[in-house]
């Protein structure tokens, strides 16, 4: 079964990144690490200084990687839903 460190460890040898550019990655996330840290992940389980990948340092990665490669997610304008909003509605005919 695959851990975190594992996935980092893969998706860092298929789009051929160096720590510098997981750096930069992860910042583009906001989230800031020292290379220090970074190489600890990408140790081997026994290690003395091996570091296991937590959920958050993956999820940001996988984050920044979005940002990298499309851009922040922008929202929506408010005018288009005001301008739905303005509809008027249809009159209605009461039948007697």
């Amino acid at each position: 079964m695959l851990n975190n460190n594992d996935i980092m460890k893969k998706l860092r040898v298929a789009l051929k990144l160096k720590d510098t550019d997981i750096i930069d990655i992860l910042k583009l996330a906001e989230f800031e690490t020292t290379p220090s840290e970074l190489s600890a992940i990408f140790r081997k389980e026994d290690h003395p200084n091996y570091m296991a990948c937590g959920d958050q340092i993956l999820r940001r990665f996988l984050d920044g990687l979005i940002i990298r490669n499309r851009g922040k997610m922008q929202k929506s304008p408010m005018k288009d839903q005001a301008e739905w909003i303005k509809c008027k509605p249809l009159p209605i005919k009461v039948f007697l």
